[in-house]
């Protein structure tokens, strides 16, 4: 036992404590009459209370109600609302100093005891006092009520506690009042004032018992919170124990130990544990059977003066001298391990099994026996190959014992502990099927030791000061398994078998480390940072939290979600992080999976929690540039918030973030950052400022559209950038109106600019007339040839030609010219680069719906009904189908072609410039052409006979790359999306396009019938599948797999829910093609008598595929079989035992039996394999060989399948279409 700091303060002196019962608030009440608000959680001073005159020696917070009571030397009790940080009222009574005050947990009631000698109880609403106790004759030093009972408790230095029952004043304060008229409402006040109020020696609270027997002053009275018990504690140094019945109490036994004067006692509300503190510095915890301390907690120089529980948590609080410290006395996080879909975990010393899916709960295995009661197990780690545990606890230094689990999971049953199993070491967990490593931190040791517990190596812990373990993969080398050392500042990764450091990384003091299911992602843990690398240890991100970590999880996207005190947050392998979730207790978290976190509570209870995933999905598709489902999270949720907007403007995605913002003018600030000007103008419009005018005119003006430019200088009359603007995009008729316009306010600067930009000598000689520049005037004049304003220019100044031609030199003709723009572009914007709408703006206005680079995939066709098509199927189609002539395929498939929308005729801004009299007219659009503008799915645009289009698109999607296996369903599935009406006979029968939605007329929602649906290949090709797999046709079956996988590719589907089963289809495909290509390879080496070692190895992995029931059971027969003849009967026998789990007949159950005996009896194989059966593996569709979990590898990006890192780049041999390794965004399926 242990005592575990939790939050500590520095004060004056304590004298009192209160929890509150459901928030993470704490009352401490100080010798100097301050009162200390504080949320131990978050370790902050919420708020302080200063009216008490002196010490407050008694607090209470109120069951439900947002108040508190206090009482203090000054004789007052005061309520509190803490809420609105005032004191309500204060109760005058008492007559000396108040010790205790209470709140009844029900009636609306405060109980308080003064050094006065009386107990009162007050009314709190009424704010009267209504039942005064005496008796003791001292100082009342203690008074509260029973938790459940009508009864108080009270002690004091008369050297006695009290029982009182006050049933009769709850039964007086609770019954209803009889109605009186007016008159007997008279008659009763009048008798009520006759009569002296019946305070003291009322029957309404009478002494049940007096308990004597400590010889001085008694400090404090608890009672049980269940059982019939009260414990005291008096200067004499002495805990008494004592049991009440319903006619007597009496005393049980004594504890003694403590060296001075114990100030306060109370009972554990789990354990049979008694706990006070002292004057002599110690907080001792008796065991209340044996009345024996097991534990003392002692602090060097202060005094103890209060100690409480709080009502629902596993926390105490003590205060002392110089402040007051909030702990535990036993770890609350339970040891617990998750395989697949169970968790294991303890709970009150027994492991127990969850089903995830199910929820059904039983306890297997007893572990009362490890350590003390008092201890919980640490940790828990579980081989799925045994069907072991080990678990370990932190008592007697670090034990452990390893316990085999039945093997119905559902069933409760109490297993004995076996003698050999157990041992010492402060960690241990498996490390391979029948490996464990145990952790000695004393001699810092690995001790690797078998299922027999038996030592079988030591290893040296290759850095000093190791302080835990933990499992740390499989060994890439093979032979057992690594192991991840902490220590503090930094974690190794130890390979066991090489005994060597294979990976280094600097880290804080580690707690906790989870990887995720694949084994390829680490999060490392430690009281206030989380840190994701790989396994390699070769790349980190480090997140920061303020608050402790308590546990977390990998969802099966790859993010991590973990929990803190108050929170359950996510964090990105990016580094990103944000809250899904608040809570108001701390949980343990064991599984992400979907929408509901699996988890532990802190009384080890199973629970789940909904969450909404959206945000960390929509950040990880964002990082990863999975632009398909970034648009479907922002079309199917409702994804809002400052946070959001303020990550996609970090992330340089503004234009995201423009489609989740309202306010005016953080939408303006997002559209001038991404450029999206058309938004930027309307939100310009409504905001009206001249700081957004010029801001958009200066986006404008890079962009190149001089409109918007023109109407942002307008707007904020900024009339000589528009002069210039005019002048370089050669509107000369607007430009001269500048010039009346500056003329009419007179300003001469812009006047003269204007002339200037014009060409108009004869404007810049009156400006420069009007302004007295006359010198400049005549110059200018003379110049330009205008002698008659050169005349008028001298007359205005009073001189002749001759008196000024001696001072001017022969002045030559002007050759300053208007300037003139390269090419007039007032008409029309400037062309840009790279300009348009970004891929988002599209998408989201429903423009397209695929990812950057999408062309649309319309054709330009001549004939009605055309569409361009291959080589290939230009020759089927000319000689299948004679309603289509061979001219409407004559152009060759061309990848290069530009199939891309027109570009989009943008209206000028003013409105002013649009031509008239132009009538466009033009044909309509084509219903095919409808099909594959409307729809991203490769199905459509393969129905619309865009073949070029449909491969681009599962180039993309799946990483197509080999199209001739396609060739037929193509041309199937281009044909069965129309009919033919016949017509006369001299003419061709008219095409009519089916339409799976014929309801809609909008051209923008026609879409092509489904030619394939899930239902049809189900009920269909997936049975005939299934016969030809249970008729040993294993070729065949292989085919039809195929040919499912390559339909699935034109499967439209309607709803999420289809799309995943849909996905499921393509896996349980791929899996039966990875098995019968392992069947037909073991079949023609024993056609061949060749290598039997490799059949053996073939038959197994045959064994590991996800197949149906039924066909595994044939797949186990077979092996079972194979290794019997081979004489391997230990490998024969496991794969009878899982024969036997699948409940098979009983002859099959016989055989399988027969082999297990031979097992017995040859336990050992007489070929050595490669093949592991307890360590998962994916079977590599190349080479036929397994990919160990933790292995390089590649992925195939439409099946899944995993292939040796050699065979990226080839051509997938499952699907026969796809590249091995190539990086995808995913087959889509929904429009």
């Amino acid at each position: 036992m242990q005592m575990l700091t939790k939050f500590e303060s520095k004060s004056n002196r304590v004298k009192n404590i209160a929890f509150h019962p459901r928030l993470t608030l704490l009352l401490s009440s100080l010798h100097n009459g301050s009162i200390q608000l504080w949320n131990f959680q978050m370790g902050t001073l919420v708020e302080r209370f200063d009216e008490h005159d002196g010490p407050v020696r008694g607090i209470a917070f109120h069951p439900t109600q947002p108040i508190f009571v206090s009482g203090g030397d000054d004789y007052k009790i005061k309520v509190w609302n803490y809420k609105q940080r005032r004191c309500l009222f204060t109760l005058h009574g008492h007559l000396d100093y108040v010790r205790t005050v209470y709140f009844h947990h029900e009636h609306p009631w405060i109980l308080s005891c003064s050094d006065d000698q009386t107990i009162r109880i007050w009314n709190w609403q009424s704010r009267q006092c209504i039942a005064i106790l005496t008796g003791h004759n001292h100082y009342i030093m203690c008074a509260q009520f029973h938790p459940k009972e009508d009864l108080i408790v009270s002690c004091g230095c008369d050297q006695t506690v009290r029982v009182w029952d006050f049933s009769g004043l709850r039964k007086k304060t609770t019954q209803a009042q009889p109605t009186f008229g007016i008159e007997d409402q008279f008659q009763r006040q009048a008798n009520q004032l006759n009569q002296p109020a019946d305070l003291f020696g009322n029957t309404d609270v009478v002494v049940k018992y007096v308990l004597e027997g400590h010889d001085r002053a008694v400090n404090w009275v608890s009672f049980h919170p269940s059982l019939p018990l009260l414990v005291s504690c008096s200067d004499d140094r002495q805990v008494k124990l004592w049991r009440m019945s319903e006619t007597k109490a009496w005393e049980v036994d004594t504890c003694r130990g403590h060296f001075s004067n114990i100030s306060m006692v109370l009972f554990h509300p789990k354990h049979e544990l008694i706990i006070s503190d002292s004057e002599d510095k110690t907080i001792r915890v008796w065991d209340m059977s044996k009345r024996v301390s097991v534990q003392t907690f002692r602090r060097e120089n202060d005094r103890f003066w209060v100690l409480t529980c709080h009502p629902k948590l596993n926390l105490f609080a003590a205060g002392h001298d110089s402040g007051l410290i909030v702990f535990k006395l036993e770890r609350e996080r339970p040891a617990y391990a998750i395989h697949q879909n169970t968790l294991f975990y303890v709970r009150d010393k027994f492991v127990r099994a969850h089903d995830l899916t199910t929820g059904t709960d039983a306890g297997v295995v007893s572990v009362k026996k490890l350590g003390n009661q008092y201890i919980q197990p640490r940790t828990l780690s579980y081989n799925p190959a045994e069907k072991a545990v080990i678990v370990t606890s932190s008592a007697e230094g670090g034990i452990y014992e390893i316990l085999q689990l039945p093997k119905d999971l559902n069933v409760s049953q109490t297993v004995s502990e076996e003698a050999g199993k157990r041992g010492t070491g402060a960690a241990a967990i498996f490390i391979s099927r029948n490996r464990l490593a145990v952790f000695d931190k004393n001699s810092q040791n690995i001790e690797i030791r078998d299922l027999a517990n038996s030592l079988t190596k030591t290893l040296k812990c290759p850095v000093p000061g190791v302080t835990d373990i933990f499992w740390g993969g499989a060994s890439a080398a093979g032979g057992g398994g690594m192991i991840l050392m902490a220590s503090p500042a930094a974690i190794i990764l130890f390979d066991v078998g090489q005994n060597k450091v294979v990976a280094e990384m600097q880290t804080p003091p580690i707690k906790y480390a989870i990887w995720n299911a694949e084994g390829s992602m680490l999060a490392v843990l430690s009281k206030h940072t989380i840190i994701i690398t790989n396994k390699t240890l070769s790349t980190s991100k480090w997140i920061h939290e303020t608050i402790r970590i308590k546990s977390g999880a990998w969802d099966d996207s790859g993010v991590f979600v973990y929990s803190t005190l108050n929170h359950i947050k996510y964090a990105l392998p990016e580094g990103d992080s944000g809250i899904i979730k608040t809570l108001e207790q701390p949980v343990y978290l064991t599984r992400v999976k979907g929408k509901l976190i699996h988890c532990l509570d802190r009384n080890a209870k199973p629970k789940t929690i909904p969450i909404d995933p959206t945000e960390y999905r929509f950040k990880l598709a964002l990082v990863r540039r999975n632009y398909d489902e970034v648009l479907h999270i922002i079309r199917t949720s409702n994804l809002v918030g400052q946070s959001i907007i303020a990550y996609l403007q970090k992330k340089g995605y503004p234009e995201i973030a423009l489609h989740f913002v309202q306010d005016k003018s953080t939408r303006f600030d997002l559209a001038i950052e991404c450029g999206n000007l058309e938004v930027a103008l309307e939100m310009a419009k409504a905001i009206d400022k001249e700081e957004a005018w010029t801001r958009l005119g200066q986006q404008a003006l890079k962009q190149g559209n001089h409109k918007i430019v023109e109407v942002a200088y307008q707007r904020t009359k900024n009339f000589d950038r528009l002069s210039f603007l005019y002048l370089i995009t050669g509107n000369s008729e607007k430009l001269g109106k500048m010039a009346k316009i500056a003329e009419m306010r007179g300003d001469n600067m812009s006047r003269f600019h204007n002339a200037l930009y014009l060409g108009n000598a004869a404007a810049r000689v009156s400006v420069l007339k009007d302004v007295g520049m006359y010198p400049l005037a005549y110059i200018t004049a003379r110049t330009n040839g205008l002698d008659d304003l050169a005349q008028e220019v001298l007359e205005a100044a009073g001189l002749t030609a001759e008196e000024v031609e001696e001072f001017l030199p022969n002045l030559p003709s002007s050759k300053l010219k208007r300037p003139t723009p390269v090419a007039p572009t007032y008409e029309r914007n400037w062309p840009t680069v790279g300009g348009g709408e970004s891929y988002f703006d599209k998408a989201l206005t429903s423009a397209v719906t695929e990812p950057a680079g999408y062309s649309g995939g319309f054709t330009d066709s001549a004939g009605a009904g055309a569409a361009e098509l291959d080589e290939w199927a230009e020759d089927d189609l000319a000689a299948g189908d004679g309603a289509l002539a061979a001219e409407e395929a004559e152009e060759a498939w061309d990848l290069g072609a530009d199939v891309g929308e027109p570009e989009a005729f943008v209206d000028a801004v003013t409105g002013d410039q649009a031509e008239e009299g132009a009538v466009d007219v033009s044909g309509g659009v084509n219903e095919v052409d409808l099909w594959a503008r409307n729809s991203p799915l490769a199905a459509d645009h393969v129905a619309a006979g865009s073949f070029d289009t449909a491969m681009q698109l599962l180039s993309r999607q799946v990483g197509a790359v080999e199209f001739e296996p396609l060739k037929s369903l193509f041309l199937s599935t281009y044909r069965s999306t129309k009919m033919y009406l016949p017509a006369s006979a001299s003419l061709p029968p008219i095409p009519i396009h089916l339409r799976r939605n014929p309801e809609s007329n909008d051209p923008r929602s026609i879409l092509p019938v489904q030619v394939h649906t899930l239902q049809s290949i189900t009920s269909g090709d997936l049975k005939t599948a299934y016969s030809e797999f249970i008729n040993a046709h294993f070729s065949e079956s292989r085919e039809m797999f195929r040919k499912i996988l390559w339909t699935l590719l034109l499967v439209v589907t309607s709803s999420p829910k289809e799309h995943e089963e849909l996905q499921k289809l393509v896996i349980l495909c791929r899996e039966y093609i990875i098995a019968l290509s392992t069947e037909i390879e073991r079949r023609r080496l024993a056609a061949a008598q060749e290598d039997q070692k490799r059949q053996l190895e073939l038959a197994a992995y045959f064994t590991h595929c996800q197949l149906q029931p039924p066909h595994l059971t044939l797949a186990l027969r077979l092996a079972m079989s194979e290794f019997s003849k081979a004489k391997n009967y230990p490998t024969a026998a496991t794969f009878a035992q899982k024969l036997l789990d699948l409940k098979p007949n009983q002859k099959v159950v016989d055989t399988c039996n027969q082999v297990l005996r031979h097992a017995t009896r040859n336990p050992r194989d007489t070929i050595a394999l490669d093949y592991d059966q307890f360590v998962s593996f994916d079977i590599c569709p190349a080479s036929l060989t397994p990919i160990y979990a933790g292995s390089p590898s590649v992925d195939e990006p439409l099946t899944g399948a995993r292939y040796h890192p050699q065979y990226a780049g080839s051509v997938c041999k499952v699907t026969l279409i796809t590249e091995v390794g190539r990086k995808v965004s995913g087959l889509r399926s929904t429009v």
